[in-house]
């Protein structure tokens, strides 16, 4: 099968909500949307995501890294829920198991931009690290902390994938420019 030159530069994105209840039904998974409607104002580029609703079950969040990463091709992972504290909070711990990079200065940052609104960020785990040539960034899990924290770290990310050797993600620089030191 012949690819269109956009196909072959359609980046492919995944979305994970670590969520027991969401992925049960019992309530309808708001994050993901939320975060896929981030993308959609902030990417100018051609895009797709890859989207999973997975219980806060850590095999099954390792797996579906892995899977978003080494069989769907995602350049970026976005997950959120599972941040936190609470015993079922394993999304962190996966990430940390499945990456072979980590890049810890996501998460100090989100911290400090939610610490402004919440004095519980402290209690937040997110990071992020790379598995390969993909970028998996943890969330927490609501749509007010996920426009905030991505409003935080989204600059750096075009550049970060650009260093894997991704096609350069475009942004809409009414949203805020992406940082380019090794653009050409």
């Amino acid at each position: 099968m012949n690819e269109t030159s956009e196909q072959a530069t359609t980046a492919r994105i995944g979305v994970l909500t670590v969520s027991d209840r969401a992925s049960r039904g019992e309530y309808q998974d708001t994050n993901g949307p939320a975060i896929q409607s981030y993308l959609r104002g902030t990417l100018t580029s051609p895009w797709e995501p890859v989207t999973r609703v997975i219980p806060d079950v850590r095999p099954q969040v390792e797996a579906a890294l892995r899977k978003m990463a080494d069989m769907d091709g995602c350049c970026l992972v976005i997950t959120n829920g599972g941040t936190g504290p609470a015993i079922r909070d394993v999304t962190v711990d996966a990430t940390l198991a499945v990456c072979n990079k980590l890049l810890p200065g996501f998460g100090e940052v989100m911290r400090a931009v939610s610490l402004r609104s919440v004095p519980t960020a402290i209690l937040s785990r997110q990071t992020a690290g790379i598995r390969g040539r993909t970028l998996v960034v943890n969330l927490p899990g609501s749509p007010k902390a996920i426009d905030e924290c991505l409003d935080a770290v989204f600059a750096a990310i075009p550049d970060c994938l650009a260093l894997m050797g991704w096609p350069r993600l475009e942004t809409n620089t009414s949203r805020g420019k992406a940082y380019e030191p090794h653009a050409s």
